[in-house]
C-alpha cells in the first residue's frame, strides 16, 4: 500500500509539474503570422547595405565616351596608375560595403584575360598584357573586408557572335563561368537589356543564365528589369516612388521593356514575389569619367539618398575611375562629405530617452511587442506590434520627459522579415500634422517640408496596413543641411 501511495504521489507530481510548465509556456505570446511574401536571406542582407558603390571603367574611359562602338583598339586601355585599393578605400571610407564593377560593357572590351575572346587586357599594354582588373579588384576587397559584384553586359557591339542566338548564348554563359569560378564570392550580378535602337535582334537566354548563376554562387542578388534577385528601380535618377513596395509580381515582367518603368518604380501591393527595388545615378553627369564633369554637390546627392534609401530601396552610387586609374579626387571628397554628413543626421536619434506609448500591444504588457522595442537597436526582428484587435486606430506615441524635442526627419522601419505590411501613415507632432507618406518597407524617411519643429510629443498613425503593422525602429532627427524656406513653430 505504501508502495502505491508513494507511486501515485510522484505520478500527481509530475502530472503538475508538467501542466505549470505547458501554462507557463501558454502565457507566451507567439510573433504574428508573416504576410507573404517573404524576402530571402540574401536579399535582407542587401537591403541593410543600403549604399552600394559602382565602377564604370574600361575603354569608353580613355575615349570620353559612354557608349564604345566597339572597334576600340585595346592597346588604348592603360590606366598606368591603377590602385584597385584606393578604389576600396573610398568606399570602406564612405559606408560602401560592396562594390560593382563593368566587367564588360557595351563595347566588347573585358577587363579579364576571357580565353573566349582577345579583346581584353591581353591585348593592352597595361601590366604588358599580363593585368587583370577583376583580379586586383577581388583581393583588394577581401582585404578591406567588403564584397565584389559584377556587369556583364548582355549588348555586346564587338564579339561577331552577337546576332547569332545559340553561338552568342554560348559565349556569354562560357564567360559567365570564368567570372564566377575565378573569383571568389560575387554577391550581387548586373543584368540590363540596353542596347542601340540598330542592334541586331536576338534573344537572350536569361533563365539559362540566371540558372547557371544561382548553380555558382548561392549567396548571390541578381539584379536586372525583372529580378530574381533585385529589380531596377525604372530611372537612373537614384529616385523611388513615394509609394515603393518590395513586392511585385514578376510574370508583368521582362527585361528592357520601357513601359513598365512606372510599375518598377513603385512594385505592387499585391504582388506575389519579393523583389525589392535598387536606384542606380551616378555621381557625375555620365557614368563613365570625363575630364569636363565634376561630382554632384552635397545637397543634390543627400536628396538622392532621401529618395531612394528613405523610400525602401538601396542606392547604388557610380564613381568612376579616371584614365589613370585612380577615383578622381574631387569624387573622394565629395564621398567623404556625404559620409560625413549622413553621419551627423542620423548618429543621434533624439527620441531615445523618451517616453513611449502605443494604441496597444500584441500580447498586453509585458510581452516582447511593446513600443520600447522600437527603440532597442534592432531594426529585423524586434518590433512594437498592436493587438489583434486594434484595427483602426493604430499608433505609437514618442513623448519628451522633459521640454521639448527639436527635429526635421522622421525615421520609421518596419520588421520586413515578416512582410511589408504599411500602406498609409501620418506624422503628428503636439496633434498637428507634419507629414504624410503611403508606403514604410525597410527604412521610409520624413525630411520636413516645413523645416524644424519643436514638439513635446510625436505620433505616428497607421491608418491602413497589410494585416497589422510592426514597428521595428523609430527616430527623430536634425539634418542641418535641410533648410527650407518655410518653418514650423507648434
Amino acid at each position: 500500500m505504501a508502495k502505491l501511495w508513494g507511486y501515485l504521489f510522484l505520478t500527481t507530481l509530475l502530472q503538475k509539474t508538467f501542466e505549470s510548465a505547458f501554462s507557463g509556456a501558454e502565457q507566451v505570446t507567439p510573433p504574428p503570422l508573416p504576410i507573404l511574401p517573404l524576402p530571402t536571406y540574401s536579399q535582407l542582407k542587401w537591403q541593410q547595405r543600403e549604399l552600394i558603390m559602382f565602377h564604370h571603367f574600361g575603354v569608353n574611359t580613355f575615349t570620353d565616351s559612354e557608349w564604345g562602338t566597339g572597334q576600340e583598339n585595346p592597346a588604348m586601355f592603360n590606366p598606368t596608375g591603377l590602385d584597385t585599393n584606393q578604389w576600396v578605400d573610398s568606399a570602406v571610407k564612405a559606408g560602401f560595403s560592396l562594390v560593382i564593377l563593368t566587367a564588360k560593357h557595351h563595347d566588347g572590351f573585358c577587363l579579364w584575360p576571357s580565353k573566349y575572346t582577345d579583346h581584353s587586357v591581353i591585348k593592352s599594354p597595361w601590366r604588358n598584357g599580363q593585368g587583370d582588373v577583376i583580379r586586383e579588384l577581388a583581393n583588394a576587397a577581401e582585404a578591406h573586408g567588403i564584397d565584389m559584384g559584377l556587369y556583364l553586359s548582355p549588348w555586346d557591339r564587338h564579339d561577331p557572335r552577337y546576332g547569332n542566338e545559340r553561338l552568342y548564348n554560348e559565349y556569354y554563359l562560357a564567360q559567365l563561368q570564368e567570372l564566377l569560378n575565378k573569383y571568389g564570392s560575387i554577391r550581387e550580378i548586373w543584368f540590363d537589356g540596353a542596347k542601340g535602337s540598330n542592334a541586331p535582334n536576338m534573344s537572350y537566354y536569361f533563365s539559362d543564365w540566371f540558372s547557371m548563376v544561382s548553380e555558382l554562387q548561392s549567396t548571390i542578388n541578381i539584379f536586372s528589369d525583372a529580378g530574381p534577385g533585385v529589380r531596377w528601380v525604372g530611372n537612373e535618377n537614384g529616385y523611388a516612388g513615394e509609394t515603393c513596395w518590395s513586392t511585385i509580381n514578376r510574370t508583368s515582367l521582362s527585361i528592357g521593356n520601357g513601359s513598365i518603368v512606372d510599375y518598377l518604380n513603385k512594385g505592387d501591393p499585391k504582388g506575389t514575389n519579393w523583389l525589392p527595388a535598387e536606384c542606380d545615378v551616378s555621381i557625375r553627369t555620365g557614368w563613365f569619367w570625363h575630364k569636363s564633369q565634376s561630382p554632384k554637390k552635397l545637397s543634390k546627392l543627400l536628396k538622392i539618398y532621401y529618395n531612394s534609401v528613405g523610400r525602401n530601396c538601396v542606392l547604388l552610387l557610380n564613381v568612376p575611375p579616371n584614365t589613370t586609374g585612380l577615383l578622381a579626387e574631387q569624387d573622394v571628397q565629395r564621398l567623404q562629405e556625404f559620409h560625413k554628413a549622413i553621419d551627423v543626421i542620423f548618429s543621434t536619434n533624439l527620441a531615445e530617452g523618451c517616453y513611449l506609448k502605443a494604441s496597444s500591444q500584441r500580447g498586453g504588457k509585458g510581452s516582447d511587442f511593446g513600443p520600447e522595442k522600437s527603440l532597442d537597436g534592432d531594426h529585423l526582428w524586434t518590433y512594437w506590434a498592436a493587438g489583434d484587435d486594434d484595427k483602426d486606430k493604430q499608433w505609437i506615441e514618442i513623448g519628451a520627459n522633459n521640454g521639448g524635442i527639436k527635429f526635421n526627419v522622421v525615421r520609421i522601419q518596419e520588421a520586413i522579415g515578416l512582410g511589408q505590411r504599411i500602406k498609409r501613415h501620418e506624422i503628428y507632432a503636439d496633434g498637428k500634422r507634419v507629414a504624410s507618406g503611403t508606403t514604410v518597407g525597410y527604412k521610409r524617411l520624413h525630411r520636413l517640408r516645413a523645416g524644424l519643429v519643436d514638439a513635446r510629443n510625436v505620433r505616428i498613425k497607421i491608418l491602413d496596413s497589410r494585416g497589422l503593422p510592426l514597428i521595428s525602429s523609430i527616430g527623430l532627427h536634425f539634418d542641418p543641411f535641410w533648410n527650407p524656406k518655410r518653418k514650423l513653430l507648434l
